[in-house]
C-alpha cells in the first residue's frame, strides 16, 4: 500500500484546513492502534495499523467538490478520480466516523477510535490557536480537558458527546483523559507536517 499516493490525492482533492484534519486523525488512529496493541486489546481484531491510519488519512476525501451533499457516502467514487481503492475494511471504518449519514454504527475498536476521534481533532486545534504561539507543543492535556468538558461555547461545533463516548465499555473503554491524552500525543508527534 503506497500512502504517499492516498496523500496526494487527498492534498489535489480537499482544501488545506481539512487536509490537516485528515493527517490528525491519521496520527489519531495511529496514536490510538499503539496503545490498545500495546495493552493486548487487539487480540481479536485482525485489522491492521496500515488500515486504521488510512481510514484516518481518507476519511473526508468526498468532504468537497461535487462530492460533498452526499458526505461520507462517496468515498470510493472520490478515489476512483485518481485511479485507487481501498478494501471493505477500510471503507467500514470510514463509513462508522459518521453513522447518521452512512448506517454503519462503529463495531470494534478501530470504528470506534475514528468515531470517538473525528471531532477531537477540531477541538485540540482550536486549543492551539488561543495560545500565543499557536503551537501544538505548548497545548497542555488541562487545557484541552477544560475547553472539552467545562466550556462548550469554546469550539461550538464540536461533537463533545461523540468524543465522550470513549469511555463505551463495549467500544473503546477509555477514560476522557486517557483518550484525549492519546491523541494530543499523536497529534503533537506531526505538528510540524499540520503547520502547527
Amino acid at each position: 500500500m503506497d500512502r504517499q499516493k492516498y496523500a496526494d490525492a487527498l492534498k489535489k482533492q480537499l482544501e488545506p484546513n481539512i487536509y490537516n484534519h485528515s493527517l490528525a486523525l491519521e496520527a489519531c488512529m495511529a496514536g490510538l492502534y499503539e496503545y490498545f496493541a500495546q495493552n493486548n486489546q487487539l487480540t481479536n481484531e485482525p485489522i491492521t495499523k496500515e488500515e486504521w491510519m488510512l481510514a484516518g488519512l481518507l476519511h473526508d476525501i468526498d468532504f468537497s467538490g461535487e462530492f460533498k451533499p452526499t458526505h461520507p457516502q462517496k468515498t470510493l467514487e472520490a478515489l476512483a478520480k485518481y485511479d485507487l481503492t481501498i478494501s471493505e475494511t477500510v471503507h467500514n471504518i470510514i463509513k462508522s466516523h459518521a453513522p447518521d449519514l452512512t448506517g454503519r454504527k462503529p463495531q470494534n475498536k478501530a470504528e470506534w477510535s475514528i468515531f470517538c476521534a473525528d471531532s477531537l481533532t477540531g477541538l485540540i486545534m482550536a486549543v492551539a490557536f488561543v495560545y500565543p504561539s499557536r503551537k501544538l507543543a505548548d497545548v497542555k492535556l488541562s487545557s484541552v480537558l477544560k475547553r472539552l468538558l467545562k466550556e462548550p461555547k469554546f469550539a461550538a461545533g464540536t461533537r463533545r458527546e461523540e468524543i465522550k463516548m470513549c469511555t463505551n465499555p463495549e467500544g473503546l473503554n477509555l477514560s476522557v483523559e486517557k483518550f484525549v491524552e492519546i491523541c494530543l500525543n499523536s497529534m503533537k508527534s506531526i505538528a510540524g507536517e499540520i503547520g502547527l
